[in-house]
């Protein structure tokens, strides 16, 4: 019959929000299967056939021969691993609970909550295939040297970082035009399956073939991670400072859509999703 409320401090509501993204989070990385164990052989699943796809294909064009000097395979994980870590992080935060969700109705769940757990949820899940596909290949067929790890795992990160951004740009447009917005995310997938260069080294490409692709962050961040990753590979024609600060002016952009949509969504409009 009487209620009251206390005046949460700074402190309390931010470690309030934390604990909110973090259930959140779970509730995220078990949507794609109840068990966890399982949605984690399904992202394993999907790296092994695209691995061997690319080595089907790279032994057929006899293209082995234009990778680095080092592992074949961990040349092709490379550039697998940041590619799907982006690409799943876009369509993760697309498919998050926008403006027009029915979970937004429920305090104090918000937008900026719904990208935290998807992004972050993503992140957990990249992170233990990409551990345990090594551990795998290091322990049961040969034993591999990445020249600096914590180089290589920040270009990870940076991917993964770069898909939030496209990711949120997507999630604000998407009470506007959802077909196309969900067209445009296919295309752009489909796009950086060849415009990322995880099948070539951009020192090896010409100048005229250079400027079709450096255009791509994805392309720099992948570039750079083959630096990181084997001794013998210096890039020369990439930037991660280019790849991160794009980032951050894609983010921006997509965090005014965002902020545009959420004041101005119906909630009529999540019927038509």
């Amino acid at each position: 019959m009487f209620s009251y409320s206390t005046r949460k401090s700074g402190i309390q509501s931010a470690f309030a929000t934390l604990e909110l993204i973090y259930h959140s989070t779970v509730r995220n990385v078990r949507s794609t299967h109840r068990n966890a164990f399982v949605a984690l052989f399904i992202n394993l699943l999907q790296v092994v056939i695209m691995l061997a796809i690319f080595y089907v294909m790279f032994m057929l064009l006899s293209l082995r021969g234009s990778a680095v000097r080092g592992d074949f395979l961990l040349y092709l994980l490379s550039g697998i691993f940041l590619y799907l870590c982006h690409i799943r992080t876009v369509n993760r935060i697309y498919m998050a609970d926008g403006p027009t969700s029915p979970m937004m109705n429920h305090a104090p769940m918000n937008t900026f909550v719904s990208v935290a757990s998807a992004a972050l949820g993503n992140l957990y899940i990249q992170t233990l295939v990409v551990i345990l596909i090594l551990f795998i290949y290091h322990t049961g067929f040969t034993r591999i040297t990445i020249y600096d790890p914590v180089g290589a795992y920040c270009m990870l990160l940076l991917s993964w970082f770069f898909g939030v951004a496209v990711g949120v740009v997507a999630l604000a447009l998407k009470p506007w035009a959802p077909q196309a917005t969900r067209t445009a995310i296919t295309l752009y997938t489909r796009a950086n399956m060849i415009t990322s260069g995880k099948m070539f080294l951009a020192n090896t490409l010409p100048a005229g073939m250079l400027n079709i692709f450096d255009w791509n962050p994805l392309f720099h961040i992948i570039d750079q991670a083959r630096g990181y990753i084997f001794i013998n590979y210096y890039p020369h024609n990439s930037s991660w400072q280019y790849a991160l600060w794009v980032s951050v002016a894609i983010l921006m952009i997509g965090m005014l859509f965002e902020f545009y949509t959420r004041k101005h969504a119906s909630l009529s409009w999540g019927a038509a999703q």
